[in-house]
């Protein structure tokens, strides 16, 4: 089930709302057990036997929770980790290993079809940080399986993140505090994550598979495999992103504060700075679980690159089960090594060149215009089928064909204004907006140490406009498809 899906909107969500705050108010026991059922019910609508695959999951980690807090024995983490990267692979990797062994043995060997659960790396990644938190004294086990089933399998950021730590949501599972306020903050994000998937990921999509199919048939211009390029790449931001911001505020709606997974990726000078800003909650879980704990970068040169190394081929195969994705992973360790090597993100090394305020902003616009090519150049990468497929594209961007044509003048006047839209809310206003909030009668909006208050009437009626344009696109049956479920 979608969050940008009718059911959702029209049956699921007022539904569940309504039990949790009238019937249910006054149990926090009873409200965790309903929205615990919620979400399985949630996960098993479009796949209804992929459900007992999570509840498996559940089980097998509340038993090492228990066992890990009494013990704390790394046999345990082993074991542990051995049983859900075990099923991981079962379900996302076994066709691909088969396939390959195939293929470098002349064998024939054979899996059958297997289908892959939608959301089994964000659960799974969730259930280790389960374990992993107690085992490292960040967290109390629990002691009641329906609660850990809530933290694993809550609906919200069930199938596409953010990826949530136990120790951030510990507490919140028993303690948290619904209010207005929270509640009406969750309104606004939802809203505003909907909008971003609905009217912007959703059209930038059009124009990116058409590009992509047009290149494929060998008829593009180096102009319309830009154009894809650059599509994609805002397809793929606002359409995780969108879902990121709707996940966050269902989360407010029930009291729950979600880490931020997104902070404007797109203005970054550099790639270590793109993977601060971009998918946060997967940068931070593999720092924190892979990369520090295999020494990160207190060790020599040498063993930090070797870090850097495991940590983005993990990366890369977390994508999915294909090669694109592991060159994906290593074009980024490439670049993020050699800044390392070069102090790339510290003044201290380009202190000689910026002596001006001219040669400042020269050098920072020229530090943005190379994180974007290699970002576009990356999405390409990611959005192949094969790497031949992707090098072909690339050669195309890169002037090997003809340069432009009618076709693609004609995209770009259709969706100038989609493609305005998303460049301007992929990076930060003049005054970013550091908190929202409703009042009684007027909508408080705060830009750093100044306060716009905004008529309620007029914010509500801009809001349900926004909803209203956004419903009718999904009425219409518009193109809806959302990338990271493949993940």
């Amino acid at each position: 089930m979608l969050f940008s899906s009718l059911t959702f909107l029209i049956l699921f969500l007022p539904s569940v709302l309504l039990i949790y705050y009238i019937p249910l108010k006054r149990s926090r026991r009873l409200q965790n057990y309903f929205l615990f059922i919620a979400s399985l019910f949630f996960y098993a609508f479009g796949e209804p036997w992929f459900v007992f695959v999570m509840i498996g999951s559940i089980i097998f980690n509340f038993i090492f929770g228990l066992l890990v807090a009494h013990h704390k024995r790394r046999w345990v983490i082993v074991l542990m980790l051995l049983t859900n990267l075990g099923i991981l692979f079962i379900f996302k990797y076994l066709m691909f290993t088969v396939k390959n062994i195939n293929l470098l043995f002349n064998t024939s060997l054979s899996t059958g079809t297997i289908l892959l659960p939608i959301g089994i790396s964000f659960f799974t990644f969730q259930a280790i940080s389960y374990v992993m938190d107690i085992y490292r004294d960040k967290a109390e086990a629990q002691t009641n399986l329906l609660n850990v089933g809530l933290y694993i399998s809550f609906f919200p950021q069930l199938i596409a993140g953010p990826i949530i730590r136990y120790e951030t949501i510990a507490l919140q599972i028993q303690g948290r505090k619904e209010s207005f306020q929270l509640f009406s903050e969750g309104v606004s994000r939802f809203l505003l994550g909907f909008f971003k998937k609905i009217l912007i990921a959703n059209n930038m999509a059009v124009v990116a598979d058409h590009c992509f199919k047009i290149v494929a048939e060998g008829q593009g211009t180096t102009a319309l495999a830009w154009l894809g390029a650059i599509a994609y790449g805002f397809q793929i931001f606002f359409d995780f992103s969108g879902y990121s911001d709707m996940a966050i505020g269902l989360g407010r709606m029930f009291g729950f504060k979600f880490p931020e997974n997104f902070n404007y990726p797109y203005i970054s000078k550099s790639a270590s700075e793109f993977w601060r800003r971009w998918h946060i909650s997967l940068g931070t879980w593999f720092r924190d679980y892979v990369y520090i704990p295999l020494g990160g970068s207190r060790t020599s040169k040498n063993r930090t690159a070797l870090n850097l190394l495991i940590v983005w081929l993990l990366t890369g195969f977390w994508h999915g089960a294909n090669w694109t994705f592991v060159c994906w992973g290593l074009m980024w360790c490439l670049f993020i090594t050699i800044e390392k090597a070069f102090n790339f993100e510290k003044k201290e090394y380009f202190k000689s060149l910026s002596d001006t305020s001219l040669s400042k902003s020269l050098l920072s616009f020229s530090k943005h215009i190379y994180l974007i090519l290699i970002t576009l150049f990356g999405w390409v990468l990611f959005r192949a089928l094969t790497i031949n497929e992707a090098f072909d594209y690339i050669k195309l961007m890169l002037g090997s064909g003809p340069l432009s044509d009618a076709r693609t003048f004609a995209w770009i006047k259709e969706y100038f204004f989609i493609f305005l839209l998303a460049g301007i809310f992929s990076v930060p206003l003049k005054e970013k907006v550091q908190q929202i909030s409703f009042k009684e009668k007027s909508h408080r909006i705060l830009f750093k140490e100044k306060e716009l208050q905004i008529p309620w009437p007029i914010y509500t009626t801009v809001m349900v406009l926004i909803f209203l344009v956004a419903i009718s696109y999904l009425v219409k049956g518009a193109h809806n498809p959302f990338i990271y479920f493949n993940f």
